[in-house]
Formats: C-alpha cells, structure tokens, sequence
C-alpha cells in the first residue's frame, strides 16, 4: 500500500498579500491529492476568517471524509490550532498540550489512523506546530516523548512526526533519528551530510521548518515541496509532503 501524506502551515488562508483567500489553499490541496493532511495555523471562529470552522470547510471543500481539530491559541474571539484531514478513519485523537511556561500556546495533535489494508495495524500520527526558541523546542519535545500517546508506541509501529518544527538548525534531527529510531522523509542528502528541504519562506526559502519524520515498517519513496506560484502567496510557508509504502 502507498499513500501521500502533506504538512502545511496555512497562516490562518491569510497570505502574504494579506488577503484572506481559502480558496487558494483548497486549490493547493486538491492539486496535491494527499491521502493525509496536516495542517498549522488553522482557525475556528475568528473574525479575521469570518468566523469560518476552517478545519470543517476545508476538509469538505477538499472531499476528506475525516477530520479533528486540535485547538491550541484562544483568542478573544475564537480560536486556533492544528487540523488533520484523512481519507481513512480517524479511530482515536487527542490534543497534547505542549504550552511551555508563559510562551505561547502550543500543541500537538494526535491522531491514530486506520490501515485500510490491515485495520489491526493503524497508523499514529502527530501533528504539530513547536515554538520559536530552541529551549522551548526541546522541553516541548520531552513533553511529546513522555506522553501517553507517544510513550505507549514500540519502534515497531507505524509512526508519524510532522508539522512546523520551527527548527531552523535542524537540532531536534539527532533527538528523533539517533535517540527514536525515526528517518526524516523531509531530508535530502549532498556532500555536506543530510540538509533539510526549505519551505521558508514561501516566496524564497531559506529555511526547512516544515519536515516528516517516519519509522516503523514505513519506507519512503519520495518527498517533495510545492512551489507553484499560488503557493508562493497563499501562506508564508510551502507545503511539503511525501509518499510512503507500508
């Protein structure tokens, strides 16, 4: 079995011409066809996107019959968070706090996805979106590996890690593929060793904060990121994804 699994950080369908066009980001989605989506920054009930259920709309519009919503940031008129769009079904999720301290609000979303091929062997995806400094990013990762989610998982299991790791040093690469057991899908090789694909920003990437860790039975066939123009835009990060065998 093989299937696509794409990580974007919408900036709420607010692009970098400042307009609020969800419409762009459900046409990038349709030209991707992932079978699993993930997405950041995606808003519920707030003024700037008309009060829209972002993660209902967009997942309608883009035909997932399965979707969860994981609400991190409380606004004083709505909230935001992350959002995981599947064409197979959703068996469980829950919504792990990673808020470090006074920081911003954080989280990660969880998500066990059934296999269609082998229902008894689902696939666990984390979703999230990490903070701005590297301290944080750390103790936000202790958070995730200590979690009940995570904790209860062998290395045997299909397992997901993706989303904005706002990791511009790619630090947190040596904590997943040395000290898990995870590869990173979103990594490509040249002579100066494994360099993540940049997504940031959108319009000149310079940065890869967007990235797909994987392990288990999982073999990674490709991992590309979308730079047609629209996406270049819609948000200030680009979409990536990657196609899996299991």
């Amino acid at each position: 079995m093989q299937f696509k699994v794409l990580t974007y950080n919408i900036h709420r369908a607010i692009g970098l011409d400042r307009r609020y066009q969800p419409k762009r980001i459900i046409k990038i989605l349709k030209d991707i066809d992932a079978d699993i989506v993930l997405l950041q920054e995606v808003d519920s009930g707030v003024p700037r996107s008309q009060f829209m259920d972002m993660a209902k709309v967009l997942s309608e519009a883009t035909d997932y019959p399965y979707y969860d919503l994981g609400l991190n940031v409380n606004l004083p008129k709505g909230h935001y968070g992350n959002a995981t769009f599947s064409r197979y079904p959703i068996r469980k999720s829950q919504n792990i706090d990673l808020t470090i301290d006074n920081k911003k609000a954080r989280g990660c979303l969880y998500t066990e996805i059934s296999c269609p091929t082998d229902v008894s062997k689902p696939l666990h995806v984390f979703n999230w979106h990490l903070g701005l400094s590297a301290k944080e990013r750390r103790k936000q990762c202790a958070v995730l590996l200590n979690s009940q989610p995570f904790k209860k998982l062998n290395f045997k299991d299909d397992c997901l890690v993706a989303g904005d790791f706002n990791d511009w040093r790619s630090l947190l690469r040596i904590l997943f593929v040395e000290g898990r057991e995870f590869k990173c899908a979103t990594d490509h090789q040249t002579k100066r060793g494994e360099v993540a694909i940049k997504t940031y920003p959108s319009f000149s990437p310079r940065g890869g904060l967007d990235r797909i860790y994987y392990r288990g039975s999982l073999k990674c066939l490709n991992a590309k990121k979308y730079q047609k123009q629209i996406a270049k835009v819609a948000s200030d990060h680009l979409p990536i994804y990657a196609t899996f065998e299991m």
